[in-house]
């Protein structure tokens, strides 16, 4: 008899490498209250997903590692003709609610613009 534990599938990992501050607010999710982000991606994914983001911001070499959750998906051929991919909420811990405020503090006062996004 085996004790093994049963196979968890393990979280997938994505690297986003955001290069610019208008790529930034279009893939930025301010609405989940711990933050959260858009991720083009063509691989399915079902809500509730564990998903490891390794984000690059505009003008920062360092890469965060986020540990996130699939909050909504985009699926292919959406209305609109909205990018195929998912959004990705921040877990509430202490190094996201750094990586919301630095995210905030790049984008200013583009938040309250009423440019469309890749997000809800």
């Amino acid at each position: 008899m085996s004790t093994a534990a049963p196979n968890t599938p393990r979280p997938s990992v994505i690297q986003l490498a955001i290069k610019e501050k208008a790529a930034l607010y279009a893939a930025y999710i301010p609405l989940f209250s711990d933050g959260g982000v858009f991720i083009p991606t063509t691989r399915e994914y079902r809500l509730g997903d564990d998903v490891y983001v390794l984000l690059s911001l505009p003008d920062d070499p360092q890469r965060y590692p986020v540990a996130g959750k699939v909050a909504w998906v985009t699926p292919a051929r959406a209305a609109a003709n909205r990018t195929q991919g998912v959004g990705v909420r921040f877990p509430s811990d202490e190094k996201s609610k750094l990586l919301k405020i630095k995210i905030e503090e790049l984008l200013g006062g583009h938040l309250a613009s009423e440019r469309p996004t890749q997000t809800i």
